[in-house]
């Protein structure tokens, strides 16, 4: 069959169905053959790939996936789209079709099934609002991914990206960062889909780090770290710290730890490397040890 990037392919099946687009789920299905190409190499994709799709939509960027990796398995949310998806990847035999929500999925077991357990890479156009949720589910549940590939929507992989010091760094670029390289491979503007959504998006590439960059006694507390220090972008990070109902620190162990660790307490959470939101937790810890004594 013709290739759905045509985009008059894709308004005769949408026709052909009488699908309506959903709100709800985000759908912004791609219509652009520059772009599929550069997903798939900015992903990596080669015939021993397993690959793991998140929200097909009609199948589009499945087809050029299909042609690239050994295997697919596709994860589409909209009944709707079943039909639609079981016409246009009629032709290819490496693509199983979950209709399921990727949030409630075991995905470890697809990768144990499907992959011997084996580090799978993970390609999805997403709906903007659930974006983060996704990601982060996926790094935080263990499963066993090599890299993860997304269109997103522009300003969230610049977050992804940022550097300590910029606007857009922030407790996201910190949560990405500790588990992967980020790395964004193109921006694509909005008349490359159907319907134009109202934002530029980015393909972001989203490298598993082996290890994590920093090694801390509570992976816990450094999130909760992270999260309180940019609660309150305008204090400065000891009252951040103080004033969050999720930390059981004084004031005192706060300024103790600081100056364990050398930071001024003027500092702001977005000067603040990894490492030295490492470093914090750590001295946290053993303030926290030190009190149950």
């Amino acid at each position: 069959m013709e290739k759905l990037s045509n985009p008059q392919k894709t308004i005769e099946i949408i026709q052909k169905y009488g699908f309506d687009f959903q709100k709800k789920f985000g759908q912004n299905f791609l219509i652009d053959p520059r772009v599929l190409d550069k997903i798939i190499a900015a992903a990596q994709i080669t015939k021993e790939d397993f690959v793991l799709e998140i929200g097909p939509g009609i199948g589009t960027m499945t087809q050029y996936l299909a042609e690239a990796a050994r295997e697919v398995t596709a994860v589409e949310i909209d009944r709707n789209l079943i039909p639609i998806l079981s016409e246009t990847l009629a032709e290819y035999e490496n693509v199983t079709v979950l209709n399921q929500d990727v949030l409630k999925t075991d995905i470890a077991a697809i990768a144990q099934e499907r992959n011997a357990g084996r580090p799978i890479k993970v390609v999805a156009n997403l709906p903007y609002y659930i974006t983060t949720p996704i990601i982060m589910g996926l790094f935080e549940s263990k499963v066993p991914i090599d890299s993860i590939t997304v269109m997103v929507q522009k300003e969230v992989a610049q977050r992804m990206q940022a550097e300590p010091g910029t606007k857009d760094y922030g407790a996201l670029s910190l949560a990405v960062q500790y588990y992967a390289e980020p790395y964004i491979a193109a921006n694509v503007p909005p008349n490359c889909f159907i319907p134009r959504p109202n934002v530029g998006s980015a393909v972001i590439r989203l490298t598993r780090h082996q290890d994590p960059p920093v090694k801390v006694r509570d992976e816990k507390l450094l999130f909760g770290l992270i999260r309180a220090s940019f609660n309150q972008r305008r204090k400065t990070l000891v009252n951040g710290l103080k004033n969050s109902a999720s930390l059981p620190f004084t004031k005192e162990q706060i300024l103790a730890a600081f100056e364990q660790t050398g930071l001024p307490e003027n500092t702001r959470g977005e000067a603040l490397t990894l490492e030295q939101f490492g470093a914090l937790a750590d001295a946290l810890a053993a303030q926290r040890g030190q009190a149950e004594e």
